[in-house]
């Protein structure tokens, strides 16, 4: 697959676990979504889906007015887009997260994984706890909306088909993402320290990667990711598995930048004021989530590894002495950058926050950050007829 590209190989399906629908990601649909799938007739591998046909239409009474067909794309897209944080980030919750009744289905976790996470910061497991409660409410609280308003919601459920990981502690279940593959783009690190450069303005500036990460997992596949030589002092835990950890990190500042900008960027586009509001109330705290694991993922500790599975290697750099402004880790604010025009003074702000092809954009930094390897055709087809009608949306219309 190439990373540019919403393809994907089909792959013969695995058949989701049959456990408890207690499962976050499934507790919105007891007793309140008995109505059609919003993704129903999606079943043929190749269909061609248009943007038009993903676009809600009044349903049981409820009448959708008050909201336009692109009011209603966006927020579809969005809810999309929180089901797939949804279920990553209970991926990571299962294996390194605060263990608790809050979050349905965990199960003691792995204690190494969260001790490999807290070299970053003491406080890990309850950050990623946290950060997965916020995403479930995101895509529970957009459903529910649409639902008010007689639209659709976004129901992924047919696509949980990609394998979990068989560490102890992680459940066995279908899952919509992979996190043993990714490569994760850290350039958001230079992005808000470059000062003169804004990818709005100048979109063919490339800006440098942080540390270069290519086919890594970001969790312990099994138990045996848990074991081997530990020569990075001080902490006793395998080098393998502190590699593990700092890929999530990363990865971590990763997904949160990316809602980030997305949330202003579709903002632009809204026509109701209600719409614009949820859009503006949420995107903030997908901006704490960012800062916050962009802080902690400059602890990352000086190491090279070889996966003993792939064989792909990576080395992370000390980043907290004798790096220049563009690596420096403590330099977690956006600096000042043009903005609009070169013409303006520099301003601290968000970036990217171009509206023109941002969900499509999204679309296409997730799939190559490596999390959809293994999905259906089908898949990129919905994902891509989201993301199309999201970005035809015009203000007014």
């Amino acid at each position: 697959m190439k990373n540019d590209e919403l393809t994907s190989t089909v792959l013969p399906e695995t058949t989701p676990s049959t456990t408890k629908k207690e499962d976050a990601t499934t507790r919105l649909w007891q007793g309140v979504v008995k109505r059609r799938s919003f993704l129903k007739g999606l079943g043929v591998a190749g269909a061609a889906v248009s943007a038009g046909a993903l676009l809600t239409s009044e349903s049981e009474g409820q009448s959708s007015t008050s909201l336009t067909k692109g009011d209603v794309a966006i927020l579809q897209f969005l809810s999309a887009a929180e089901i797939i944080e949804s279920d990553l980030w209970l991926q990571y919750t299962e294996l390194g997260g605060t263990q608790d009744s809050e979050e349905s289905g965990v199960n003691g976790g792995s204690p190494l994984y969260m001790q490999a996470l807290q070299i970053l910061d003491g406080d890990m497991p309850q950050y990623i706890h946290d950060n997965t409660d916020d995403e479930i409410s995101h895509f529970e609280f957009i459903n529910a909306y649409l639902i008010s308003k007689g639209a659709d919601p976004v129901n992924l459920d047919q696509f949980r088909t990609l394998p979990s990981s068989k560490a102890t502690g992680a459940r066995d279940l279908g899952r919509l993402t992979n996190l043993m593959n990714l490569t994760v783009d850290t350039s958001f690190w230079t992005r808000y320290r470059i000062g003169n450069e804004n990818p709005d303005l100048d979109p063919t500036f490339v800006f440098p990667q942080a540390d270069t990460i290519v086919n890594r997992t970001a969790i312990p596949r099994t138990d045996d990711d848990l074991v081997g030589p530990a020569k990075i002092a001080p902490h006793n835990i395998p080098d393998h598995l502190k590699a593990i950890a700092f890929t999530a990190g990363f990865h971590f500042a990763f997904i949160e930048q990316g809602g980030t900008s997305l949330y202003p960027s579709l903002a632009q586009r809204v026509r109701n004021v209600e719409v614009l509001r949820i859009l503006l109330s949420i995107g903030p705290t997908e901006t704490a989530h960012f800062q916050t694991w962009h802080d902690k993922a400059g602890n990352a500790l000086a190491l090279t590894d070889v996966d003993p599975v792939t064989g792909a290697s990576v080395t992370f750099k000390n980043l907290i002495t004798n790096q220049p402004e563009s690596l420096q880790s403590n330099l977690i604010m956006p600096e000042p950058t043009d903005f609009l025009s070169h013409k303006f003074p520099a301003c601290s702000i968000i970036r990217p926050t171009r509206t023109k092809g941002a969900a499509m954009g999204a679309a296409r930094a997730l799939t190559a950050d490596g999390l959809f390897i293994g999905q259906s055709s089908d898949f990129f087809t919905a994902l891509h007829a989201l993301a199309q009608a999201a970005d035809a949306a015009v203000r007014g219309f």
